[in-house]
């Protein structure tokens, strides 16, 4: 006799997981919470399992891909869908974690869930270290601005002809004395943040330098087209690439210019990660 399909609704947060099943005759039951470890995870599969004939699912959240890679791992198909697409019944406004999971559990069952495209875990790792990057750009940003607006205020003009964050520029900055002794220190410590800051970012687009290197062929060679578009430098292209993932996951250039927020129309939410959204909380680039 061949063995039905069972649905895992799953309600993940950073330290448990609620989880619920839907059997194939129609049955939705809880089976509770369990902490998200992969332990608990695997005794959960054991003894719901046989694994091939599980079907998971879950909302992409803040705890990122860890579940998905972990019951791949053990033979799960596993969903990552989007949340603001999970259908919700006029009037329910009870929301719990075990009523969550059920819900989670019945709409997988039905396919009224939209999936989002999973990154492997190399392509996610150089997109946190891509982020890492723009969070770094934008400390220094603020740094030269707590900076500049402090010589402001106390009547401090470089010389004409120099530049702001230039070479000749800092050198002026450093060679600044205030005979005011509070002045001072916020002068060095300013001038410190900058230069930090500076150091950061060098250092992170070096690493990501590295990181291509070590990166698939098919990316590479993504980044490497990406270049030859008027305008797109190598940091430039890796974002690009990093964030959108694997490109032939689009349907359509609307589609995807869509989701790289370069297209004001609503773009269907297959698209993957952002899909689904406005243009405002799609993915930037």
């Amino acid at each position: 006799m061949k063995e039905k399909l069972r649905f895992l609704g799953l309600y993940v947060h950073a330290e448990t997981i609620a989880v619920a099943i839907a059997e194939s005759d129609g049955e939705v039951r809880s089976l509770g919470t369990i902490p998200n470890r992969l332990e608990s995870i695997h005794k959960l599969i054991k003894k719901q399992g046989p694994a091939e004939k599980l079907r998971a699912c879950y909302e992409a959240g803040p705890t990122g891909y860890v579940v998905y890679w972990q019951l791949a791992e053990l033979g799960v198909k596993c969903d990552v869908v989007a949340p603001t697409l999970v259908p919700v019944k006029a009037g329910d406004r009870v929301k719990t974690d075990r009523r969550d999971a059920e819900k989670l559990a019945r709409s997988h069952r039905s396919g009224d869930l939209t999936a989002v495209w999973v990154p492997d875990e190399g392509s996610e790792a150089l997109r946190d270290l891509v982020r890492t990057r723009e969070a770094a750009k934008q400390d220094q940003l603020r740094a030269r601005h707590r900076l500049s607006k402090f010589l402001l205020r106390s009547g401090q003009r470089p010389p004409t002809g120099i530049r702001p964050w230039t070479r000749p520029y800092l050198i002026w900055v450093a060679q600044l004395r205030f005979t005011q002794m509070a002045q001072e220190a916020t002068r060095l410590d300013y001038l410190h943040e900058v230069e930090h800051m500076r150091e950061r970012v060098e250092r992170l687009e070096r690493a990501i330098t590295e990181a291509v290197k070590l990166a698939s062929p098919a990316l590479q060679q993504v980044i490497n087209d990406l270049q030859a578009l008027r305008g797109i430098a190598d940091i430039s292209a890796v974002t690009i690439a990093a964030e959108l993932g694997q490109v032939s996951r689009f349907d359509s250039a609307r589609q995807l210019m869509g989701t790289a927020v370069l297209c004001p129309a609503r773009i269907p939410a297959a698209g993957g990660p952002g899909a689904g959204a406005s243009p405002k909380r799609a993915t930037r680039i």
